[in-house]
């Protein structure tokens, strides 16, 4: 459609207007503003490199530095979160109930979740993707060998009924062995009650480095589903959802452009304007959100880029060992890229 020179100039207009007014908080961003830290549902049964806490009471992990990276972009302090630890059938509900602002708890979106379930969800934190362990003594290579096997699973999860797909598309027969949160599911599969234990790859890797001899177990080669997993809010909230989003954003952008957490003063004074955007030197992206124009510098110095945050808590140096994959910046052949700071 062609706009006359009056509808254009009109527009333009309108759209100045737009971009000069600064944005409304919202019920939830008001809410956190006022009683002064996040409270960020997470993973209550411990996993390594996405979610666990220390005897002293710290939590770290891949979905654990999204609550932090919220925190340091409204607060400019990481440690303004608590921490509210939820089992896989109560994570929906308490978002839903406002018990928490957000939930970073390695959860799947889907159609369903991203709708008749009420929430939203602002970005993919982890790609991921349903397998299978097995015992190194059960001689078994593929799944496609678990005809009339017994598996361990979580009840009320994805992972649930996509085992039930799995097993009916390729015209198999299995037992399921049902529980309700992944720490029975890990005691019954090591104690021999079932023959497999399915759930993410990520957290296949993760629950191994529990286990007493890790290199007794075994994880199967096929991937049966897509797992994009990511932290979410309530439908409706777009104020804070966009605060929770492009703080996650914030980090994937830092590792594209080459700031860190140790370099990210020094790139304060770069002439790439992409990196003075990101950085609040230049522009009030802030100012759209609601948040300091700083509030990208904050999350990168307090928490670091994306990619620090993976090799720091799941990559290669790490016990759980997982290459960046799927999750390696789309530059480098992976998927992850934040849209454009401007």
């Amino acid at each position: 459609m062609r706009l006359t020179t009056a509808t254009a100039a009109g527009a333009l207009l309108v759209a100045a207007g737009l971009a000069a007014a600064p944005a409304s908080a919202g019920e939830t961003f008001d809410a956190v503003k006022a009683k002064g830290f996040v409270q960020c549902g997470v993973n209550n049964s411990g996993l390594p490199g996405f979610a666990q806490v220390d005897d002293a009471g710290k939590w770290s992990g891949l979905d654990i530095d999204v609550c932090r990276a919220v925190a340091a972009a409204v607060f400019g302090d990481t440690e303004k979160v608590r921490y509210t630890p939820l089992s896989a059938a109560e994570r929906f509900t308490a978002l839903q109930s406002k018990e928490v602002d957000v939930l970073s708890r390695n959860s799947t979106w889907t159609a369903a979740r991203d709708t008749a379930l009420g929430l939203d969800f602002v970005a993919v934190n982890y790609y991921d993707g349903q397998g299978f362990m097995v015992p190194k003594g059960l001689g078994v290579g593929s799944a496609t060998e678990l005809d009339g096997a017994s598996v361990c699973v979580q009840s009320g999860t994805t992972t649930e009924l996509n085992l039930a797909d799995y097993f009916r598309a390729n015209n198999m027969t299995y037992e399921p062995v049902v529980f309700g949160n992944n720490d029975e599911v890990i005691a019954a599969f090591q104690a021999g009650r079932c023959d497999v234990f399915t759930t993410d790859q990520s957290g296949l890797y993760s629950s191994r480095t529990k286990f007493e001899n890790p290199d007794d177990w075994v994880v199967l080669p096929e991937v049966i589903s897509k797992e994009p997993l990511g932290p979410a809010v309530r439908h409706g909230d777009n104020e804070w959802a966009d605060v929770v989003r492009w703080a996650f954003y914030a980090m994937l952008e830092a590792e594209e452009l080459g700031v860190t957490s140790a370099n990210v003063d020094e790139m304060k004074d770069s002439t790439n304007p992409s990196i003075r955007r990101l950085l609040g030197t230049e522009g009030e992206l802030g100012q759209g959100l609601g948040l300091p124009n700083d509030f990208a510098y904050q999350v990168i110095k307090q928490v670091g880029n994306y990619g620090e945050s993976f090799e720091r808590n799941v990559g290669m140096a790490t016990p759980l060992q997982i290459a960046r994959g799927l999750n390696a910046q789309w530059s480098d052949g992976g998927l992850m890229y934040a849209p454009p700071f401007r």
